[in-house]
């Protein structure tokens, strides 16, 4: 388990440590390339400032991927049970992810304001197709004999999806959560950048217009450090669902 864990995270810690002594070998300017070292002397010192921004940016990225997830669960049963419906739409939500981020975050923020919508909507849009797919995918990995064995036995098509073809889905499912929430946080705080009260977004702006890289890559990790932890929820939700010893080792 210790093993597991270190792994990853040694090459950070080598690339960490090249950073940190070309900067002092070289004698690059704070102003340019701030050591690893300056960097978190630089969150240390302003973390009362940058944690409610962090905070703000979480609430967000949550509420957003929350609504998405329950959006894409719903949508994928519908288009499951009607498929031409879903060879009639799947080419609009595909085309809905072609938008630039940096093009679509403004419009946002044009059309709805400075609030929590429009940075919740573009959370939604951006986290809502990876686990749409996963979850139809899923939906046809199911075994072929077990659904006509329900069948067979008088089961009706919902109590088919509900013993057979859901629990078929769960490791596609799970994969797409883990997609998707390694981009609900990029998407808020573009959201944030291109308009927003409070947030990593608006904080790492005002910091680059100050000239303050030590402040900008503080937020970076901050951001990093946010999107970690919901992969971590991520996982020990599918940890503490999985069901036997084999299936918590593979979750």
């Amino acid at each position: 388990m210790l093993l597991r864990i270190l792994t990853p995270l040694l090459p950070f810690a080598v690339l960490l440590a090249v950073w940190e002594v070309y900067c002092a070998a070289m004698g690059v300017s704070p102003l340019i390339l701030p050591s690893p070292s300056g960097v978190i002397r630089a969150l240390v010192l302003n973390r009362a400032e940058i944690g409610p921004h962090a905070l703000a940016t979480l609430w967000v990225a949550a509420l957003g991927f929350s609504i998405s997830v329950g959006f894409a669960f719903a949508t994928s049963v519908a288009l499951h049970f009607a498929p031409v419906i879903e060879r009639a739409v799947m080419p609009l939500f595909v085309a809905s992810q072609t938008v630039p981020l940096v093009a679509l975050a403004p419009l946002m923020i044009l059309w709805f304001g400075f609030g929590l919508l429009p940075k919740v909507l573009l959370v939604v849009l951006v986290t809502f197709l990876p686990v749409l797919m996963s979850l139809l995918s899923g939906y046809r990995q199911t075994p072929t004999a077990f659904a006509d064995l329900l069948t067979s036995m008088g089961a009706g098509r919902w109590a088919v999806f509900r013993r057979a073809v859901l629990p078929s889905a769960r490791a596609g499912f799970l994969a797409g959560l883990r997609i998707s929430a390694t981009y609900a946080i990029v998407a808020t705080i573009f959201a944030e950048y291109a308009g927003a009260r409070r947030g990593l977004g608006i904080y790492i702006l005002a910091a680059k217009n100050n000239f303050r890289a030590d402040l900008v890559l503080a937020a970076v990790v901050v951001s990093a450090a946010l999107t970690l932890s919901l992969l971590g929820i991520l996982r020990l939700a599918a940890w503490l669902t999985a069901r036997g010893p084999e299936g918590r080792r593979d979750a």
